[in-house]
């Protein structure tokens, strides 16, 4: 999708205080960031949750507000190991759900190379994965299911890819393997942005745009709230928790039910 169609005049006055706050936390914030998760303090619990992933939630949050995309989180996370699977949207994605709960997150490969936010989600526990090769995906199932059974949390994708924002796409249902082996809940998370979800091709990404353009087009556009809205859980045990087929079909229909139809 083109830039929003305000004027020029407004998408300069937005980089113009936008692109110093993005350098200050970026040249300021993050080493503070970095040193909280690095320091052996990173564990020390901060209202019941480790320092490290404190400092991960503000940073990842105000990053957001840099760019105009003001998060809200709806509805409760839930605590300990738990599979969290969201829509794929955009790259802004990651960022948005650390604002408010951290999670390893399983992410193309790509990402990993991309300025600042592949840095970013290295740290942030991201598993990557090798779009197209089995190996790979047996690999980051065999990795999510051994973090969710010492009680870390992870996070997918499991339209396995994004589409400009338009549609939800088909659930893979192998990605909830890892669920099923470890014997965890599987939250379903809606990310909406816009209000009732209508900045939605905003945000993605746009017909041969890249993560660069998609990047600083975002930073020069609008202001955007967006709702990370948590759904019911599906509880092992549970019959929605019936094989992983099942599983996909359940989270894919809560989540469809908080977007906007196609």
């Amino acid at each position: 999708m083109p830039a929003h169609p305000d004027s020029r005049l407004l998408r300069t006055g937005r980089y113009l205080w936008r692109v110093p706050f993005l350098l200050w936390h970026v040249c300021i914030h993050l080493p503070i960031v970095l040193a909280l998760i690095s320091l052996p303090t990173r564990s020390l619990m901060v209202r019941g949750l480790r320092l490290e992933y404190r400092a991960i939630n503000w940073w990842s949050y105000w990053l957001m507000r840099v760019f105009g995309i003001r998060v809200r989180g709806v509805g409760t996370p839930l605590p300990g190991a738990t599979m969290f699977v969201a829509n794929h949207v955009s790259w802004v994605d990651i960022v948005v759900l650390h604002s408010q709960r951290m999670m390893g997150f399983v992410a193309k490969r790509e990402i990993a190379s991309w300025p600042l936010v592949g840095w970013m989600a290295s740290k942030a526990e991201t598993i990557f994965h090798k779009r197209g090769s089995q190996e790979s995906l047996g690999d980051v199932l065999d990795l999510m299911t051994a973090r969710l059974k010492t009680g870390h949390s992870v996070g997918a994708f499991p339209e396995g890819g994004t589409r400009g924002g338009r549609e939800l796409g088909a659930f893979h249902a192998r990605i909830f393997t890892a669920a099923v082996e470890a014997a965890v809940p599987v939250q379903p998370v809606a990310l909406r942005y816009g209000a009732q979800g209508t900045a939605q091709t905003r945000v993605a990404f746009a017909p041969r745009e890249n993560f660069l353009q998609n990047f600083l087009r975002i930073l020069g556009d609008p202001a955007i709230d967006t709702d990370v809205i948590f759904l019911d859980p599906i509880l092992p045990g549970s019959p929605e928790a019936e094989g992983r087929r099942r599983i996909a079909e359940t989270a894919r229909e809560r989540i469809a039910a908080m977007l906007p139809a196609p």
